[in-house]
């Protein structure tokens, strides 16, 4: 025997428990049937990925539950009330890309379904910005009760609205592609446990970190990219997207390489590949970008804007963006990005 086999009998908790086992076999094997049904089933996400006649027709809240969503509302009419709810750009983009990101690849957990962004213990995350959110989850929740849409529908659809205003202000007009149907989770379909380990400590995205760590931000941006189902050149185009639409977290201006904040313009690739300036460090992860000439300070950056000028890869995406006849094609190719980030968790689609 082991100590772990010793402590099911030594230990008073663990031997309360073997204890019940031994007493009530009919119990250990309800208990262990369960607990290797969630073991080889734990990184196959929601119920709605499984297939087959042995569907348990239980909901287990390991699963991550979200009840099943309306999408019988009339989408432009919501669309139209949050054009005219008052909020930015930045709001709306903002709160749906906190929403989505949580998705992770590898176990098919987090998303924008269920607007768990609403919930603990997402709604208190340094990350999600809670005053921000409060304040525009307010907004948004008012909208889905007069409409019948999910909150969790009226959050993505309002990301989209910011994302083709932007562009319409750059001169380009975009529709993006919209799926009614999420639904709502509740704090009891919520195992606020679990739910802690989702919580983004970086997020290169919005130029964000929550303190210096011992791996540089670009290889977490890498990693918060491939964690999300990302191409390279998909974390490219919405990178230098998210700059231009003014989303940094906590409004920093940190690659903001535009004069033109809130229009969907491919500013960011321009000036980053511009030879006209310098890249100066200032500091930990701090960059001015000056003037080659006057040696003006014209922008400030971080490692992660200036990843994309100085890895040979990524560099080459920068150059292609850059190009004064590319402007459309980066709009329409941050929109197919944008939207399979939206859509990540809609595995009935």
């Amino acid at each position: 025997m082991t100590d772990a086999d010793m402590a099911m009998k030594v230990d008073p908790e663990y031997r309360k428990i073997s204890e019940r086992f031994h007493k009530d076999p009919a119990y250990f094997a309800e208990t262990f049937a369960r607990a290797w049904f969630k073991l080889t089933h734990r990184d196959m996400g929601p119920k709605a990925r499984y297939i087959g006649p042995d569907v348990p027709q239980e909901d287990l809240i390991w699963q991550d539950p979200v009840p099943k969503g309306n999408a019988g509302y009339d989408v432009a009419a919501v669309k139209a009330k949050i054009a005219s709810s008052g909020l930015s750009v930045s709001d709306m983009v903002s709160t749906a890309w906190d929403s989505a990101r949580t998705f992770r690849h590898s176990d098919k957990r987090g998303g924008a379904n269920g607007a768990r962004i609403r919930l603990a213990p997402q709604n208190s995350w340094q990350g999600n910005e809670p005053e921000r959110l409060s304040r525009v989850l307010s907004v948004l929740e008012g909208i889905a009760s007069d409409t019948g849409a999910s909150v969790a529908d009226v959050i993505v659809l309002a990301g989209n609205l910011g994302v083709e205003q932007a562009a319409q202000a750059a001169g380009i007009s975009v529709n993006v592609p919209f799926h009614p149907g999420r639904g709502d989770a509740t704090d009891n379909d919520t195992d606020v446990e679990s739910f802690e380990v989702l919580e983004p400590l970086h997020d290169g995205f919005r130029n964000w970190q929550k303190q210096s760590y011992v791996v540089t931000p670009e290889e977490m941006l890498l990693d918060r990219a491939q964690l999300m189902g990302l191409s390279a050149s998909e974390m490219t185009v919405l990178v230098g997207g998210m700059r231009v639409l003014g989303t940094n977290h906590g409004g920093s201006q940190h690659g903001v390489f535009t004069d033109r904040v809130g229009q969907l313009t491919n500013d960011f690739f321009v000036n980053l590949t511009d030879m006209g300036y310098t890249w100066d460090p200032v500091g930990e992860n701090a960059y001015e970008i000056r003037d080659r000439n006057t040696k003006a300070v014209k922008w400030t950056a971080t490692r992660v804007d200036l990843v994309f000028g100085s890895n040979s890869i990524l560099r080459a995406y920068a150059e292609l963006y850059a190009q004064d006849d590319n402007h459309e094609k980066f709009v329409h190719d941050f929109v197919v990005a944008w939207s399979k980030v939206m859509n990540a968790d809609r595995f009935d689609l």
